[in-house]
């Protein structure tokens, strides 16, 4: 019988590690989260509190794994095990072997390549150790980081949701006001990763070096 859960895994790279998020990350993981710019593009509840963070950790994370629905994933520095970011995979489907995948990185992280490593390195764990055949990423449509790191994973654009993303604005008094924009589809299979690990290395991006245990 195939398993439908994600394994507790731990996947690394040649700069970080992909780990269970554990009580010891609740600081730095709401923290991040009340960043402007996650704010902005993700439905984090405003302002995130620890309790929030370690609510997520013990309990939803935990639960969404049991269920078979998806994985979440602390990103972490290899050499300082400073949480960068997470990566969530979500709406999975086991029969048709196909998950959504997204992406944060923390505003002290960023500029770094982080996201584009993390999740190359989900994907290639996704079709090499889990079988899986298709990656989805849905991106804000004015969300330019997002979508840059979509492609430079090699990531097809598929095509457009029509108002199907609620992103965020802050006002001068602080408060977020809700606005509805498009959503851009993208896709990974397995061929279309081929040549990116190699890509973000010419680029500097980083070395290609996946390992999971």
């Amino acid at each position: 019988m195939t398993s439908s859960t994600f394994p507790n895994i731990s996947i690394s790279t040649e700069r970080l590690v992909l780990r269970p998020l554990d009580e010891d990350d609740v600081p730095a993981l709401a923290a991040m989260m009340n960043d402007e710019q996650v704010g902005a593009w993700t439905d984090v509840p405003q302002p995130f509190t620890e309790d929030a963070a370690r609510t997520w950790i013990t309990r939803d994370a935990a639960a969404r794994r049991a269920a078979g629905r998806g994985l979440d994933l602390a990103v972490t520095e290899f050499l300082t095990q400073r949480l960068v970011g997470t990566v969530r995979l979500a709406r999975t489907d086991w029969h048709v072997r196909a998950t959504e995948l997204s992406y944060i990185v923390a505003p002290w992280a960023r500029g770094e390549g982080y996201a584009s490593e993390a999740a190359l390195a989900t994907a290639q764990w996704l079709f090499g150790d889990q079988k899986f055949e298709r990656v989805e990423l849905r991106t804000a449509a004015d969300n330019t980081a997002s979508q840059q790191v979509a492609q430079k994973i090699g990531c097809i654009s598929e095509g457009v949701l029509r108002g199907a993303c609620i992103a965020h604005v802050r006002s001068e008094d602080g408060t977020w006001t809700d606005v509805r924009t498009d959503f851009i589809v993208w896709s990974l299979l397995p061929e279309d990763i081929e040549g990116a690990a190699e890509h973000l290395a010419d680029t500097g991006g980083f070395t290609a070096f996946t390992d999971w245990s």
